[in-house]
C-alpha cells in the first residue's frame, strides 16, 4: 500500500489520479490533497476520499508535503511555481512523481542536486515512456533519445499560414484534453521544448541525442534507439492513467488502467521530422538548454507572460515565441544559481516580455 499526496488534484493530472486510486483502494491510499485556487472541488474531493489533510495554493502545497507522512508526492502543479513542492518533497524522501516538469526545468541542477538515484519518476507520457523502454538496454547503449509531438492542431502549416490563428484555433488540440497554457504549448511546441530539457535532466542524454519527431496519431509515446541499431518503442492508446499509475507504483504496473491497442483492426501510424522553420520553439529549447542556469527559467516565464497575452488578444501567436527568443536574447544569468536567483530571473524575463509585447 502506497501513502499519496496529490498536487494539483484539480486539474487534469490531478483528477485522472484520483481515478486511478479510487480504481485501486488496496494498492494505493490517499492522505493528501493540494489544489490551487478551486476551493470547492477540493473539498469534494477530501470528502469523497475521507481525507483531512488539504492545501489551497503553492506554499501550503508545500508545507503539506512537509507536514503529511507520504510514499509517493505527486507534483501535478502548473507552473515554475511548483518548484517549491518539489524540492520539498526530495528533501522529505518521498517518491516525486513528476508532471510539473516546470519545476525540474527551472530547477535543474538544484533539482538534481536535491534528488537522490531514481527518486524523480516522470508523469509526462513522452518522459514515461522513455523510462520504460530504457528498461530495454544500459545507459552506455543508448545512441539517441526520439521524443514524439502531435503536431499539435497547427502541424503541417507554414510559418506565414499561422499568422492570424486565434485562441479557440489553439485550444483545439487534436488529442490531449489539458489545460490553457500547456495546449497552447503544444500548439507552438513550446511544450516539446521544454519536455527534450526534461528529457535531458531526467536521463543525462546530451541534447544532440534527443530529437523531435512528429507523430500525428499520438500512439508511440516516444523511442529509445541503441547503438546496436534497434529502436525501442512504447505505444498505448493515448490515456494519461496509464503512466500516472507506473508514476504511483514505479516500476510495477497497475493492471486495468488503461484499454490496449486493437490489433484486429487495420491502422498506420506515420512520422514526420519536425519543422524548425515553422516551430522554433524546439531549437531554441535546445539552446537554452545548453546554456543552462537560469536560461531555462527566462524561457519559461517568458512563454507564461506570452501565452497569456495571446489570449488577451495583446499578441499574435506568432508573437509567443518571437517573445521568448527576444527575452531569452536579452538574458544577462547571474554568477551562482540559487532558488533566489531563479526567482530573481524569473520576475525580471516577466517583466521583459510584458514590456516586450507593450511595446508591439
Amino acid at each position: 500500500m502506497r501513502r499519496i499526496i496529490v498536487l494539483g488534484s484539480t486539474g487534469s493530472i490531478g483528477t485522472q489520479a484520483l481515478d486511478v486510486i479510487r480504481a485501486n483502494p488496496r494498492r494505493f491510499e490517499l492522505v493528501g490533497l493540494a489544489a490551487g485556487s478551486n476551493a470547492e472541488l477540493l473539498g469534494e474531493q477530501a470528502d469523497q476520499f475521507h481525507v483531512e489533510d488539504t492545501a489551497l495554493g503553492a506554499a501550503e502545497a508545500e508545507q503539506l508535503v512537509r507536514d503529511v507522512d507520504a510514499d509517493v508526492v505527486l507534483n501535478a502543479i502548473t507552473g515554475s511555481i511548483g518548484l517549491g513542492a518539489t524540492l520539498a518533497a526530495l528533501k522529505a524522501g518521498r517518491t516525486l512523481a513528476l508532471a510539473n516538469k516546470e519545476s525540474l526545468i527551472v530547477g535543474g541542477e538544484l533539482v538534481l542536486d536535491a534528488a537522490a538515484p531514481d527518486q524523480i519518476v516522470p508523469v509526462d507520457s513522452e518522459h514515461s515512456a522513455l523510462a520504460q523502454a530504457l528498461r530495454s538496454g544500459t545507459h552506455s547503449e543508448v545512441r539517441r533519445l526520439v521524443v514524439t509531438a502531435s503536431g499539435g492542431p497547427f502541424r503541417g502549416r507554414s510559418r506565414s499560414e499561422m499568422a492570424d490563428v486565434t485562441s479557440q484555433q489553439a485550444l483545439a488540440h487534436p488529442t490531449w484534453n489539458m489545460g490553457r497554457v500547456v495546449t497552447t504549448n503544444s500548439a507552438t511546441l513550446v511544450n516539446k521544448g521544454l519536455e527534450v530539457i526534461e528529457a535531458h535532466h531526467l536521463f543525462d542524454v546530451d541534447y544532440d541525442d534527443i530529437d523531435v519527431v512528429v507523430h500525428p496519431q499520438s500512439i508511440v509515446h516516444s523511442m529509445v534507439e541503441f547503438i546496436d541499431g534497434s529502436t525501442i518503442a512504447q505505444a498505448s492508446p493515448p490515456d494519461m492513467r496509464l503512466p500516472i499509475s507506473l508514476a504511483l507504483d514505479w516500476p510495477n504496473r497497475v493492471g486495468g488502467v488503461g484499454a490496449p491497442l486493437d490489433w484486429s483492426t487495420a491502422t498506420s501510424w506515420s512520422f514526420e521530422p519536425l519543422d524548425d522553420e515553422a516551430f522554433p520553439a524546439v531549437a531554441l529549447a535546445k539552446a537554452v538548454g545548453r546554456a543552462g542556469t537560469t536560461f531555462p527559467a527566462v524561457y519559461n516565464a517568458a512563454n507564461e507572460q506570452a501565452v497569456d497575452a495571446f489570449h488577451e488578444g495583446r499578441l499574435p501567436f506568432l508573437g509567443i515565441v518571437d517573445t521568448i527568443a527576444r527575452v531569452v536574447d536579452a538574458h544577462e544569468p547571474p554568477s551562482t544559481l540559487t532558488v533566489a536567483s531563479l526567482a530573481e530571473a524569473e520576475a525580471w524575463a516577466r517583466r521583459e516580455a510584458d514590456r516586450l509585447i507593450s511595446a508591439l
